[in-house]
């Protein structure tokens, strides 16, 4: 189960990609916006300002995230960004830290550059630290006992979940975008005890505590707590610099033909 207040702790720094992602989107004006995976709405927002005479659509397959979206007055629905299909006015669609929840994302990708008109943008960003000690750990942990049973079929990502930027700029040209690909890697300065842990408490964790009785979630945190300190030990002033790498995706639809590549 999502938690949006537990996800939104680190929300200065989650924000950060999302506005990056946005200053390479291209398009002044827009019909209709889309937000696939919209989460908590915080940022979808800031679409809604981005783009003020566009319809904003957002979608997100956590039912708490949808609910805790249109507390902040988003108009969103819950549903699998698998099954999304654009409609003929969109003109931009976003998805930030969403689709590496999805194995056949790149699919999507490709199949949604098909289908929505020539000038439309995509605007994709996705975490691409699932070789990072952060994850590790908790694989690790996740294959002793008493864990090993209740979490066998947590798709625990590795390298492979999110593939190279090349990966992605190659299957867009091919299929006629103009693309922006690149990665980054932030370093984060969080404050707090144990904040690695409270930050993947809100994302990477979500599948274990699903999987888990209050017992053994408690259980599985304490003893995940040393390991991610010493991964990721506390600098003298009390900050802990936490690196993470993001994948970034822009594409214009169409764009290659247009621009003579």
């Amino acid at each position: 189960m999502w938690d949006p207040d537990v996800y939104l702790a680190f929300a200065d720094h989650r924000g950060r990609p999302f506005y990056d992602l946005l200053t390479r989107v291209g398009p002044e004006r827009a019909r209709r916006v889309v937000d696939l995976g919209c989460g908590p709405g915080n940022l979808t927002a800031y679409l809604a300002k981005r783009w003020p005479t566009a319809v904003i659509e957002a979608i997100d397959s956590s039912s708490e995230m949808v609910a805790a979206a249109r507390e902040r007055g988003i108009d969103a629905a819950a549903g699998d960004l698998r099954d999304w299909k654009p409609r003929p006015d969109t003109d931009v669609v976003i998805s930030n830290a969403a689709l590496h929840w999805v194995p056949e994302h790149a699919d999507l990708l490709v199949r949604w550059a098909t289908e929505l008109a020539p000038g439309s943008w995509i605007g994709v960003q996705m975490p691409g630290n699932f070789e990072s000690p952060s994850h590790a750990v908790v694989r690790t942990l996740a294959r002793r006992e008493p864990y090993a049973k209740l979490l066998r079929d947590v798709p625990f990502r590795v390298g492979a979940a999110v593939q190279a930027p090349t990966h992605y700029a190659n299957l867009l040209l091919d299929a006629g975008c103009r693309v922006d690909v690149w990665e980054t890697t932030y370093l984060h300065q969080l404050t707090g005890a144990h904040p690695v842990l409270e930050w993947i408490t809100g994302t990477a964790l979500v599948p274990v505590r699903e999987r888990l009785g209050d017992g053994d979630w408690e259980r599985f945190r304490r003893e995940l707590t040393p390991l991610l300190d010493d991964a990721y030990p506390a600098r003298a002033d009390g900050t802990t610099v936490f690196p993470f790498r993001r994948v970034f995706i822009v594409a214009e639809v169409g764009g290659a033909r247009r621009s003579g590549g």
